[in-house]
């Protein structure tokens, strides 16, 4: 490659190691190589960052963002806890168990690990110690549920992979709940196996009335993805358009239905969502410039000739991606990794035979665990914040339930068809 080339990845490198925001370390990266490069100009970077921006795919992350803000303003967290809880709180450990899956109803809602960590564990953790669960083990279960959030849909996420890697938005999103479920099971697994080994209590007997009365509770919120879901399959709509719809769902439920969230409330949500949305489509901008070179410079191939040349077979491959997408998942956020190395890992997939969608999948879902992983695990900071415990009492906790999701990881990269069949049934 060219002493261009070469510096692209090793400024980004070095900003990154000196802290500098990811946003300039990519900008400032694209500006070194496009200066060291006679035949390009700088014209390129305001060009590249008008057509990062202007992407009608794009829309659908700042519309899911604030669906998500309206629904956890509007109290959907505590009518689906209390659902959850009549679900599954009878069970041994049940309050764990009501934990994880209420993380998974409302990641079908927020789209995001980090609100659906704050959402639900701002309401478990107290029940959990109330119950006499230690408190770093409560942490960890917030944190590992909420990991949840990016890889059931609708999920900003697969969003920006979608549009950085040129993969199906509506099939991304699709690919996604049959891991989710399984995730969730196997993660209530492992709180099961816990609660019985160290004799964690139980909760009321089950009721069928009470179980039908949270449902009726709850149903406006187990709509919402059913709609979502429900108007992609169908071609009703766009993931975009789905993203709009969701936004007005979500203001007709909490604002006239459940009438938790006030006209003044939602334009606090509104200013909220803004700045959040602001910082991602900036770096979604600036990765597009960068994304632009390694593309120009014929990076993909040159990567693939040289993987392919000591990795020499599919499985090979994808042991080699959960291992570095892991590793990356412990050092830096989710959307960084997909806007920096999207580009590069998409092409080298096709090159090994493996279908686009379900390695948008396993991408996402290693990236879902590695936001409980220290040093930098979002999810992790967050559990340790509203429970506010040590860092190294509650990774003790997570590191298990870790490996059950490393385990689910490998389990969806060689069985595609688990995430695979339901974007088959998208047109």
């Amino acid at each position: 490659m060219s002493i261009a080339a070469v510096m692209l990845f090793v400024v980004l490198i070095a900003g990154l190691i000196l802290g500098v925001p990811i946003i300039w370390s990519l900008t400032i990266a694209s500006a070194v190589s496009i200066a060291l490069n006679p035949a390009l100009s700088f014209v390129v970077i305001p060009q590249r960052l008008f057509a990062g921006a202007d992407s009608f795919s794009l829309l659908a992350v700042p519309a899911f963002m604030l669906a998500g803000d309206i629904m956890t303003k509007g109290g959907l967290s505590k009518r689906l806890t209390s659902f959850a809880d009549a679900l599954v709180g009878w069970i041994s450990g049940g309050m764990s168990l009501v934990a994880i899956v209420a993380c998974t109803f409302f990641a079908a809602i927020s789209g995001s690990s980090v609100a659906t960590t704050a959402a639900i564990g701002g309401l478990m953790h107290k029940e959990m110690v109330k119950r006499d669960y230690p408190p770093d083990y409560s942490a960890a279960v917030q944190a590992i549920g909420g990991t949840l959030g990016i890889v059931i849909p609708p999920s900003v996420v697969f969003v920006i992979y979608g549009n950085v890697t040129g993969v199906s938005i509506a099939k991304l999103l699709m690919s996604g709940v049959v891991p989710g479920l399984i995730a969730c099971l196997a993660l209530c697994a492992y709180a099961y196996y816990m609660a019985k080994k160290n004799n964690f209590p139980k909760g009321e007997k089950f009721s069928a009335k009470k179980l039908g009365k949270a449902t009726m509770e709850a149903l406006w919120a187990l709509l919402m993805p059913l709609i979502i879901l429900g108007g992609i399959y169908t071609g009703v709509f766009t993931p975009t358009e789905a993203a709009v719809v969701s936004v007005f769902y979500g203001v007709i439920v909490c604002s006239f239905i459940y009438r938790e969230v006030t006209f003044k409330d939602i334009w606090e949500i509104l200013k909220a969502t803004a700045k959040s949305a602001t910082n991602i489509m900036l770096l979604v901008a600036s990765a597009q410039v960068f994304a632009y070179l390694v593309t120009y410079y014929n990076v993909p191939a040159t990567i693939s000739k040289w993987v392919m040349g000591f990795v020499d077979s599919k499985v090979a491959f994808l042991l080699m991606v959960n291992v570095l997408l892991i590793i990356a998942g412990m050092f830096l956020d989710n959307g960084s990794i997909i806007l920096i190395m999207g580009p590069i890992l998409a092409p080298l997939a096709v090159a090994y035979g493996i279908n686009p969608v379900h390695f948008g999948l396993i991408v996402v879902f290693i990236l879902a665990l590695g936001q409980c992983t220290p040093p930098f695990g979002t999810c992790m900071f967050v559990a340790c914040g509203i429970a506010n415990r040590p860092v190294s009492g509650v990774a003790r906790y997570l590191i298990p339930f870790v490996l059950v999701e490393i385990a689910c990881g490998l389990l969806f990269s060689f069985i595609p068809q688990l995430s695979l069949w339901l974007p088959s049934l998208v047109t």
